[in-house]
């Protein structure tokens, strides 16, 4: 069994907590350079405001329905993020943080009643850190994806869904009768892995609900499209087919982490492993066709050794969206700089590509990423090649910590909330 922890509206939701003033307001988050939108209140998508929406297209609506629009603060979402995902870890005895907002959690084995054990973490985690979260639970992964779409949907939409799965959805309680209506009620395009291309080829061939999509042919499916949807509907039929540390690509973020076989201190075999994490995660982005927008890089002791405890990390906004290994390598390092410590028996640390966009992705007139260079992308590829051909690590980077290295990625964040929980002069402050 699985659950799925994901928080609703997430990046609004981590405002809301700090700025009670917001709730029940339309609020939208925008991208790097305040683009476009990338998170909504459910009152902003009320007002029609898609995800991806630029900015110019829609500001219009903050003197016309007082929508209220702020500037991306990943630092804050980072470390909610990580308050939100510690809480969420006790729901079982196996995570996998799926993305900033989204968490797996490995219910196999746990005993009792899962609904009301869900209940209990999501009110511990809404007391806790104020963000919200619908938790899905089913015998697979998409199913537990699934669950969670019902339990945000029923919340969000009374009447969709029968109001107990509200919140929390267990799909493996649902007698035969129940559960069909539930995925007869839900739209093919809302499972995870169909994207808007596929839902569109099933809906003209007839497959138009979950309910259908299960009773699919699977050796139809794959002949008709591909294995990956064939292991969706197999995954849906309640066999498991994507375990605990796989997902459909793209990624929603792309990770690099490794525990050292022996604690380190010093900062130059530090900078040298960052260097090492961002190399490989900035090949697998390039695999994707994606760009970063920002980097999360961390380091940390072991919580198994009797030693003084360390853990802090770091987000870095990149000035655009980029795959270049010596840009993101370089933004680790400077990360790496601004959280190290002396003195301390390091035991692991690792690089998180975030804010992942298609390298296609175009706003306004302005094309963001690495088609503003040419050589740069040539670079990359040949360094792919060389070390596909020749084995990882036959071309990599010198050093990441040339001395000398500027800030180069300030951006325009004219609407950007303090940092609240990460900073000592951004830290609220209550007055009698």
């Amino acid at each position: 069994m699985y659950a799925l922890v994901d928080g609703n509206n997430f990046y609004v939701s981590c405002e809301r907590v700090f700025r009670p003033d917001l709730k029940h307001r339309p609020v939208i988050v925008l991208s790097n350079n305040d683009g476009c939108a990338i998170a909504r209140s459910n009152e902003a998508k009320a007002l029609g405001v898609a995800m991806g929406a630029p900015w110019f297209q829609i500001k219009h609506l903050e003197k016309q329905a007082g929508l209220v629009a702020l500037s991306a603060n990943f630092e804050l979402y980072g470390d909610m993020s990580d308050r939100m995902m510690r809480i969420a870890s006790a729901l079982g005895h196996g995570q996998e943080i799926y993305s900033i907002d989204e968490s797996f959690i490995d219910l196999t084995g746990v005993p009792g009643d899962l609904v009301a054990h869900s209940h209990k973490i999501r009110s511990r985690i809404l007391q806790r850190t104020g963000i919200p979260c619908g938790i899905g639970i089913g015998a697979t992964k998409t199913l537990a994806k699934l669950a969670n779409h019902v339990a945000k949907t029923a919340e969000r939409k009374p009447g969709s869904y029968p109001e107990q799965l509200a919140q929390v959805c267990n799909l493996g309680t649902m007698n035969q009768t129940e559960l069909e209506s539930v995925l007869r009620a839900t739209e093919v395009q809302e499972v995870w892995g169909v994207g808007p291309r596929i839902s569109k080829q099933l809906n003209e061939g007839g497959i138009k609900t979950v309910l259908d999509l299960i009773q699919m042919d699977v050796a139809a499916a794959r002949r008709g499209w591909s294995v990956g949807l064939e292991r969706t509907i197999r995954e849906l039929q309640g066999t498991p087919c994507i375990g605990l540390d796989d997902a459909p690509s793209p990624k929603q973020e792309i990770a690099c982490t490794r525990s050292f076989g022996k604690p380190v201190s010093d900062f130059d075999p530090l900078r040298e492993a960052v260097t090492e994490f961002a190399s490989r995660a900035a090949i697998k982005l390039r695999k994707q066709c994606s760009l970063a927008g920002h980097i999360k890089v961390f380091i940390r002791t072991s919580p198994f050794r009797d030693v003084p405890q360390f853990s802090r990390f770091a987000m870095v906004p990149l000035l655009r969206p980029t795959a270049d290994t010596t840009v993101l390598a370089h933004a680790a390092v400077m990360g790496l700089k601004a959280i190290y410590r002396s003195n301390f028996k390091l035991s692991k640390a690792g690089v998180i590509l975030m804010d992942l966009q298609s390298d296609q992705v175009k706003q306004g007139e302005l094309d963001f990423g690495d088609a503003v260079d040419g050589s740069r992308v040539r670079l990359m590829s040949a360094m792919d090649a060389l070390n596909h051909r020749f084995g990882r690590g036959a071309v990599y980077l010198a050093s990441a910590g040339n001395k000398g290295i500027k800030r180069a990625w300030s951006m325009k964040q004219e609407r950007r909330t303090p940092a609240y929980t990460t900073r000592l002069s951004d830290i609220p402050v209550v007055r009698a």
